[in-house]
């Protein structure tokens, strides 16, 4: 039965709604004061994120912080595509409020991939740490998720680079960058994955996915060099 992204009920049964706009932007004004009160962001390209239009950031993942590090400095508010794991407590209920997609990364989560599209089809900003976890931050291992979503979608890629959050850690919190400390959060320029023909077979994915590693690589690679990290 095919579910609406919109949200409602079809044949009696309740379908997927789209995650919260104004929970986003919510979330991008508590971002922001815990960054920028935290920490000393130094954001480097945000005018290079287009204004409108729906469009997807592939972040690195080095760090728990990377994800509201962004979601405090990028331009627009961000639903972030985030394990199941994250959603246990009173976490859970915070993270649905401000927008934020819960994925099941044990298989395919046909639930997720309709919340997730249905920001897109609003014209939203979709996060995805496209390699699948936290790890060295380098983009060395993709999922092919993110070529999914940018050609189902139709939405242009903007890479980010977070670099400097596993640089030291806290004195008072052992698990956080040290408190005040530096950490740059570099976007780069906008670019469409597909190769013009719509295609969505595992050929053209798996094609798409070779053309964004790449992409993300040498985003990564300038960024430390235009940071200095």
């Amino acid at each position: 039965m095919r579910r609406d992204p919109r949200g409602g009920q079809e044949g009696g049964r309740p379908v997927s709604e789209t995650p919260s706009p104004k929970g986003a932007a919510v979330g991008r004004r508590i971002g922001i004061g815990l960054m920028y009160g935290l920490w000393k962001p130094r954001v480097l390209g945000a005018w290079k994120v287009p204004a409108s239009g729906p469009l997807i950031l592939a972040v690195n993942h080095s760090h728990n912080v990377d994800g509201p590090m962004v979601m405090g400095t990028a331009p627009r508010p961000v639903h972030f595509l985030i394990k199941k794991e994250a959603f246990i407590g009173p976490l859970g209920p915070f993270l649905e409020g401000i927008g934020q997609v819960k994925v099941d990364r044990s298989g395919v989560d046909r639930e997720a991939v309709t919340r997730a599209l249905g920001v897109l089809g609003d014209g939203g900003v979709l996060g995805i740490f496209p390699e699948g976890t936290r790890g060295e931050g380098d983009f060395a291992s993709l999922r092919a998720g993110l070529a999914y979503f940018a050609v189902r979608g139709g939405a242009p890629i903007v890479p980010v680079a977070v670099l400097g959050s596993t640089e030291r850690r806290g004195r008072l919190v052992k698990g956080l960058p040290p408190f005040k400390g530096r950490v740059d959060v570099v976007f780069g320029d906008a670019f469409d994955a597909g190769d013009g023909s719509g295609r969505r077979t595992r050929t053209a994915l798996d094609a798409a996915t070779v053309r964004i590693q790449d992409r993300l690589t040498r985003h990564l690679a300038d960024a430390k060099r235009l940071t200095g990290r």
